[in-house]
């Protein structure tokens, strides 16, 4: 049987509504991801090594992703309109981009998605690009769609973490499930690395199931933040050490092993929690202000299209791979044009599309 309980929802007294530092997260996230699908052709340069890195910043969106979305829903808990207001917000925020991106690609199918018509409209493919589930196949999508399998993991959470959060207000049978949260939570922490290590057959290299770590430790904060009476120095105390232990064991002993993304979400964990109880401080400004923070707006359209765009000016980047001497030079350039190309792109998206749908929330 159901009845009520009570589930912390107390913003902390500190925590202002709207975190400025974490548009400068997504900003630096999303760089790294557009950086690191131009890795090849920064090698012979200071950053090259670095750029190999650049994968990481899906992990950093997923930490960012798991704390955004449990703190909204924490505190949408009990209001009217839980789900619809939940679901039709996050549609308004994902899905038009989506389904544009689809609609350019299989407008000229040749072209962006590498293949024929007919082999690209599939019942299942078409399926699983509806329902989000494109991650789940082992059929290898295309180089333009490729960035929508963290965008399926995201949506697949939501789906089933709406519902979780609402539970966990009620008592079953006895059973306070506010208490189930934490377990859950960390259940996804310690699965995720084990389901990578043992790899069975049925898992794709971007199934859920392998990278839940990340959105599980940014959810287990917001919850932490939300049922916990730590002072703001405490929260700032504990992410930074987490950071510098996280960090050091990427570099170290996780390094090449399945715990490699794990070791990485602790360190996004703890550089989230030491942005959000720093947040206002003057070490914070470069998140707040200038270019990562505009990256940091533009950076889901941005993260959708980029390498569309980089397949559109494929044939530029064949006419400078001669092989010359300069070919370093030519390389940044096309590196140059890329970023540049990309960034315009995402802000005529931005600012023409992605903000003049997002008016509509206000009826959510």
């Amino acid at each position: 049987m159901a009845t009520a309980s009570s589930l912390p929802t107390k913003r902390p007294e500190w925590l202002p509504a709207y975190i400025p530092e974490l548009q400068g997260l997504r900003g630096l996230a999303v760089l790294a991801v557009v950086i690191y699908h131009c890795h090849a052709r920064l090698e012979g340069t200071w950053i090259y090594y670095a750029s190999l890195w650049g994968w990481a910043g899906v992990n950093l969106f997923f930490v960012l992703s798991g704390f955004l979305i449990t703190s909204i829903l924490i505190e949408a808990r009990g209001k009217p309109h839980y789900f619809r207001n939940f679901y039709a917000r996050r549609a308004l925020r994902i899905w038009p981009v989506y389904f544009l991106l689809l609609a350019v690609c299989y407008a000229v199918p040749e072209w962006f998605l590498g293949d024929t018509l007919a082999n690209q409209t599939h019942w299942k493919t078409l399926v699983a690009y509806a329902l989000f589930l494109q991650n789940l196949r082992h059929t290898a999508l295309p180089g333009t769609l490729g960035p929508t399998w963290s965008l399926a993991i995201e949506e697949q959470y939501y789906l089933v973490w709406a519902p979780v959060i609402f539970l966990s207000s009620l008592r079953f049978w006895g059973v306070r499930w506010r208490w189930v949260l934490p377990g859950l939570l960390v259940s996804m922490v310690v699965t995720s690395p084990l389901v990578r290590f043992l790899h069975p057959h049925w898992i794709t290299s971007t199934h859920t199931l392998i990278h839940l770590d990340g959105i599980a430790l940014g959810s287990l904060l917001a919850l932490g933040l939300y049922s916990l009476n730590l002072a703001r120095r405490v929260w700032l105390g504990m992410g930074l050490s987490l950071a510098v232990v996280g960090f050091a064991l990427a570099a170290t002993w996780a390094g090449g092993t399945s715990f490699l993304d794990s070791a990485l979400a602790f360190a996004f964990a703890g550089v989230v929690m030491a942005a959000v109880a720093g947040t206002g401080n003057r070490m914070g400004w470069p998140l707040r202000r200038g270019p990562l923070a505009y990256y940091g707006k533009i950076s889901y359209g941005l993260y959708m299209v980029h390498i569309l765009v980089f397949v559109y000016f494929g044939n530029f980047d064949a006419r400078l791979s001669d092989g010359n001497a300069v070919q370093v030079l030519n390389n940044l350039a096309i590196v140059a044009l890329r970023l540049g190309s990309s960034t315009a792109v995402a802000t005529v998206l931005w600012y023409g599309f992605e903000s003049q749908i997002l008016k509509l929330k206000r009826f959510f």
